[in-house]
């Protein structure tokens, strides 16, 4: 069956039901477990609702996992192929064209925070599981669409899913990019925190979470700076503002997986602030941690051949004048030591009276290219794309796939595309999407048919 030719007669269905998901605004704003009915808000709630009752309208099975998750689902059998989506998204910093929950249609795009992370690519594995279900397609497995509302933020929904439903025998989640991720990096997060007062600084403020880099970066002073600053930002082309004793600086967001592809604000008001103030925290800033996105400074830099290399963020910073924190976010490959690039970290924190606080360690996560879930996935691709010769690869984002025992990442962004998750004006191509679609429908009847 030629998928793709079904697929063009439910991209209105696609376009209305992705729109529709993409303008609530599922920015996590406060994790409460004693709230049983939103643990993590009102507008995730809202989402996951959205979805189940939408599964259900069209004679899915649905099932929500205590507000954390829930599962469209359709087929039978004992076993379960599990595709993993989410339906939180980053906040929605820098500047954008249009409101960034509008769902914004042109030319052929939908531009919305979320658009490809990873509303957009889930419709997509909706609408595949639909066109299956449509054609009366008979399945030997379960196909569970498994909705997260906390992969963003720590993956706790899909964790409590898991603790409740079977784990998925094998699946992917549409959350990356084609032809197919088979290996994703470790990633692991800390704080630094610690006291200093500072006759210069106030405050600085920069960022939100650990797997964003920050775009913009302010300080409030306590001396007029204003003239040494306005000859900063003409030197060193940075772009910025001044108002009265309150100064900031403006870089550029990028997803944490790839911190080259922005410019850390944090590092620019450092830049800055370093020739102003004796503050520890700005100097250890510098020393160890700005224009510096691959370790070197700290001397955990590696590398691994399938991998590639380690990579560090600093996504945020509070500092009131006398309580500091940084929160640093790390992706490396499966050949880093941990333990010694801990101990590496920890002695220079000491060196600035900053405390070490660990927020958490994911383990690389790792398919055998050899394996049939990933040729199969692989030969669904080539199939609707014709695209013999882009590589399957590995990534330093986190994905739903870690979670399982056997999973990769699997589309939707094509080779040659630009990737704007977490960056102002993300957008999804919707014929693109319609290509994931067919490719994902494709796939379910290659890992679930009779």
């Amino acid at each position: 069956m030629n998928w793709y030719e079904v697929a063009e007669n439910y991209q209105e269905e696609y376009v209305d039901l992705t729109k529709k998901l993409l303008k609530i605004p599922t920015v996590l704003e406060n994790f409460n477990p004693k709230n049983e009915n939103a643990p993590f808000g009102k507008e995730i709630k809202k989402a996951l609702d959205f979805m189940l009752k939408t599964g259900e309208k069209d004679g899915f099975i649905v099932k929500n996992v205590d507000n954390y998750a829930g599962h469209i689902e359709m087929g039978e059998g004992e076993e379960v192929l599990g595709i993993l989506g989410h339906l939180d998204v980053v906040p929605a910093g820098g500047k954008w064209h249009n409101p960034p929950f509008s769902a914004y249609e042109a030319n052929g795009k939908i531009y919305a925070r979320g658009a490809m992370d990873d509303k957009g690519p889930t419709i997509a594995a909706y609408i595949a599981m639909k066109m299956v279900k449509d054609k009366g397609i008979k399945l030997n497995k379960k196909v569970r669409l498994i909705l997260g509302c906390d992969e963003e933020t720590g993956m706790r929904g899909v964790r409590r899913y898991l603790e409740k439903e079977q784990m998925p025998d094998i699946g992917f989640a549409p959350d990356a990019e084609f032809p197919l991720i088979y290996a994703e990096k470790g990633i692991y997060s800390f704080n630094l925190e610690g006291k200093f007062e500072d006759d210069l600084i106030a405050s600085l403020e920069a960022g939100e979470r650990y797997n964003v880099v920050p775009d913009e970066c302010t300080v409030v002073l306590k001396v007029n700076k204003q003239k040494e600053f306005i000859k900063f930002l003409q030197d060193t082309k940075t772009h910025g503002r001044v108002y009265k004793n309150t100064y900031t600086v403006f870089g550029k967001n990028a997803h944490a997986a790839w911190p080259h592809l922005g410019n850390n604000a944090i590092y620019l008001m450092v830049n800055f602030l370093k020739d102003h103030t004796d503050n520890p925290l700005i100097h250890f800033i510098d020393k160890y941690l700005s224009a510096d996105h691959l370790g070197k400074k700290l001397g955990i830099d590696t590398y691994d051949k399938e991998m590639k290399e380690l990579t560090m963020n600093t996504g945020f910073v509070h500092y009131d004048g006398n309580n500091a924190k940084l929160g640093i976010n790390i992706r490396y490959p499966r050949n880093y030591e941990f333990e010694k690039g801990e101990e590496k970290i920890i002695k220079a924190a000491e060196t600035s009276k900053l405390k070490y606080i660990s927020m958490g360690n994911s383990k690389p996560h790792y398919v055998s290219p050899e394996d049939e879930l990933v040729k199969s996935l692989h030969e669904a691709y080539m199939k609707y794309t014709g695209d013999q010769d882009s590589k399957i690869m590995s990534i330093g984002g986190g994905t739903y796939a870690r979670i399982l025992k056997k999973a990769v990442a699997f589309g939707p962004n094509l080779p040659g595309n630009e990737d704007l998750a977490h960056q102002p004006n993300e957008y999804l191509i919707i014929k693109d999407m319609i290509i994931a679609a067919s490719i994902y429908a494709e796939s379910i009847i290659m890992l679930a048919g009779e």
